[in-house]
């Protein structure tokens, strides 16, 4: 069987950090970045108190603190998935002036050991959300459908959920 191929890693800029010096398995970790949620005239969620996974080719998804999270716009989505390292994840809807983003959030009640500081914290997809903000810099999302990466200029990839990345 031939060996999937591996890209090579952007060149990183000061203060960048390369999604392809992230480790595998991915791990979590506090951040005292800026964390800012907006849609529709609305503040979804505004923290400087969230973690963030890291895993080798993804830019960083972040975990938000339920108190920093506008949770009367959250209605559960019987949605769910597993992931080999955090565990079971639920699914929120965003429900806002009649509007509802589908399965746009989702939180670990039960993460596995080293995940354990995201339990109940709630991650977003940025790509359904007017603006997604880190330290006030717009993020972008990461390319796919299933991916909850935020993308930076602070990133460097190339990142998972392009073309052809199936196998990264």
């Amino acid at each position: 069987m031939r060996e999937p191929h591996h890209p090579e890693a952007e060149a990183t800029g000061p203060g960048q950090e390369s999604v392809w010096d992230y480790p595998r398995p991915a791990i979590a970790e506090p951040t005292d970045r800026h964390i800012r949620i907006e849609h529709r005239g609305e503040v979804i969620a505004d923290t400087r108190a969230a973690w963030r996974t890291l895993e080798t080719s993804h830019p960083p998804t972040y975990y938000i603190p339920p108190a920093d999270v506008a949770t009367q716009f959250l209605e559960p989505n019987s949605r769910r998935s597993l992931c080999e390292w955090k565990g079971q994840a639920r699914y929120w809807d965003v429900v806002l002036g009649g509007e509802r983003l589908e399965a746009a959030a989702w939180s670990y009640a039960s993460p596995t050991e080293s995940f354990a500081g995201i339990r109940d914290h709630l991650a977003f997809y940025p790509e359904p959300f007017d603006r997604c903000l880190v330290d006030g810099e717009v993020a972008m999302p990461q390319p796919g459908q299933f991916y909850g990466g935020w993308i930076t200029s602070r990133e460097a990839g190339p990142f998972k959920g392009v073309p052809g990345s199936r196998f990264w």
